[in-house]
């Protein structure tokens, strides 16, 4: 089958299950996973940060940040369409009693910083209290300039708010870019990343900040049932998702702009604007022929969402070949 729902989908590779199963591994509770402690320090030290910690999701590590920065009756300013907003079942609300206060992205996935700064609230008892502000890189695909962040950070300090990303995708990118990780990620007070999307990891991400702010999310994890045991079994696989995978997601670049470029030839389906900077292509197509277009796929071996606009993702498991395979099933469909 040919996935390109998602890049979460992947699967780990034989050596990766051979490195998981030969796995060292302790009471990560008691601090005594040597695998864990491995990655956490590895993962720190990529993302130029003191500390991290290994939780179960992206979902989990966000929610663990926003209770690490926030207080009750704090707020925090996100995008609209942002995963620690719209896409984490409102957990920073339900669980952390944390207001957002959301905002429209521009087309190339940021804020409008003056934008930002009008939505921060007055030191005034009728309003929650402004506390942190949230970027998202890559979002939808795709990837905040470098002077775009450097601005965020300047507005961030200015006001006196925490500044944290997600940043399931922050390697795709530093790809893009040709850049070191740290040169994103040095302007934030916390990062999360995912080791389970394109770097080929089954299952976790990492949680990096200061020492400081690591222990106290450290203790909500343990609050949120987020406490693993012998967890080194799954961080062998993050250490070697972090120490093999990141330069080669330029593949999964490459096999998008590909993508991109042939589904431009074809009559009657739209390709979105940015599409294809890192490892997603948005399409559009007429609502009940998309649906038409799944199910004919499915049969066909490539499996895709049967929505009229449509988000196709490239990842270690789509080859170049199955591209093309892509391309001429939904040609002959369409045309």
């Amino acid at each position: 089958m040919i996935d390109l729902r998602s890049d979460t989908v992947t699967r780990p590779t034989e050596l990766m299950r051979e490195t998981m199963a030969a796995a060292e591994v302790g009471d990560d509770v008691y601090g005594e996973d040597p695998t864990v402690n491995r990655l956490e320090s590895l993962a720190a030290e990529m993302l130029g940060k003191e500390a991290a910690l290994f939780v179960s999701s992206g979902t989990q590590s966000n929610l663990l940040a926003l209770m690490s920065h926030c207080q009750r009756g704090d707020e925090y300013i996100v995008g609209q369409l942002a995963h620690t907003y719209k896409y984490e079942a409102g957990g920073a609300a339900v669980l952390g009693s944390i207001q957002p206060q959301p905002l429209e992205f521009g087309a190339n996935g940021s804020l409008d910083l003056e934008k930002v700064a009008a939505a921060i609230k007055p030191d005034d008892f009728h309003f929650a209290k402004t506390r942190l502000f949230c970027l998202e890189n890559t979002q939808g695909g795709k990837v905040l300039p470098l002077s775009y962040l450097s601005d965020a950070a300047d507005l961030a300090r200015d006001y006196g708010l925490a500044f944290h990303l997600d940043g399931a995708r922050v390697f795709n990118a530093a790809v893009k870019l040709e850049t070191d990780v740290q040169t994103i990620t040095r302007s934030f007070d916390s990062v999360s990343v995912c080791l389970s999307k394109g770097l080929g990891a089954p299952v976790g991400s990492v949680l990096c900040g200061s020492r400081s702010f690591i222990e106290t999310a450290r203790r909500w994890r343990k609050m949120v049932g987020g406490g693993m045991r012998q967890a080194g079994i799954l961080a062998a696989a993050g250490i070697m998702a972090l120490e093999k995978n990141v330069e080669r997601l330029r593949v999964d670049h490459e096999n998008a702009a590909l993508l991109a470029s042939g589904l431009k030839e074809i009559p009657s389906i739209d390709v979105e604007p940015f599409s294809a900077e890192t490892n997603m292509v948005f399409t559009t197509l007429e609502p009940k022929r998309a649906v038409a277009m799944a199910v004919d796929l499915g049969k066909k071996g490539i499996i895709v969402s049967p929505e009229g606009r449509n988000r196709l993702v490239t990842h270690l498991d789509v080859t170049a070949e199955d591209i093309q395979k892509v391309l001429e099933t939904i040609r002959s469909f369409l045309t």
